[in-house]
């Protein structure tokens, strides 16, 4: 929720935007841009909004695809990380690889899940989900390991289960890692979604766009941007009160040490 201080510390931003903007329509107008090459911001805004319900449409798409991806990425990422607290040996194992994963570019594995599994949902789905777990893995595998040894002993003195150390500790100690890794896998999974869309698909942000390129309809790829940046921001801020919700004691802990 945004407070009086948040806004107050945005203003500066909003201030540089706004002189941005106007500068940026002052100079198509005074030097004759055509359009197709650079169009202005009105120009943008104009075709944002005759574009609404089309764009509206592939957004519900693109959307479709990142909530699949991202619930599938979150999924493994937390059996993958569980597993690797658990098991040491596994963890020696899979994080080598986990990192040389990252070293393939999407671009590269795009096609081939294309390939294997049509132009449909799944391919984007998939590739959402590679872009997304790798941030969520580490972080949450980090976490689990940085949780503090004395509680866990304390714990293993009481008699509790392993179990009961992960639900009761070691996720509770976690937790901020985990959102850390959440809030950068949000951020690309947009970006995945849009690639898979580039490739093959029959809608989506990412076929607006080449077809807005094709038709040298320039104002509209800006407005398929912004589209997607608003995508973005919405599923930051989404993130962002989830970790209000299931961590509040930090909430508490920031405004004790703002206050």
């Amino acid at each position: 929720m945004l407070n009086k201080r948040n806004l107050t510390e945005n203003i500066p931003a909003l201030i540089l935007i706004l002189i941005m903007l106007a500068a940026w329509e002052l100079i198509v107008r005074l030097t004759a841009v055509p359009q197709y090459i650079l169009p202005s911001p009105w120009a943008i805004l104009s075709a944002l909004v005759e574009s609404r319900s089309l764009l509206l449409m592939h957004t519900g798409v693109t959307f479709t695809a990142v909530a699949g991806g991202l619930a599938m990425a979150v999924t493994i990422a937390v059996v993958i990380a569980i597993m690797m607290d658990r098991q040491p040996l596994l963890k020696k194992a899979l994080y080598p690889i986990l990192v040389i994963s990252q070293a393939v570019p999407i671009f590269a594995l795009a096609p081939l899940l294309l390939i294997w599994f049509g132009a449909g949902l799944l391919p984007k789905v998939l590739i959402v989900a590679l872009v997304c777990f790798f941030p969520l893995a580490i972080n949450l595998a980090e976490g689990l390991n940085q949780v503090d040894p004395e509680a866990v002993e304390l714990m293993q003195t009481m008699q509790a289960s392993r179990w009961l150390i992960l639900r009761s500790v070691q996720i509770p100690s976690a937790l901020p890692y985990f959102f850390s890794g959440l809030k950068i896998a949000v951020t690309y999974s947009v970006l995945g979604a849009i690639i898979g869309e580039w490739l093959a698909a029959r809608a989506g942000l990412g076929i607006f766009m080449l077809r807005s390129m094709h038709s040298f309809q320039t104002s509209r790829l800006f407005a398929s941007i912004i589209v997607v940046v608003i995508l973005s921001l919405i599923l930051f801020k989404i993130v962002e009160l989830g970790e209000r919700l299931a961590m509040p004691w930090q909430q508490k802990n920031r405004s004790l040490m703002e206050g």
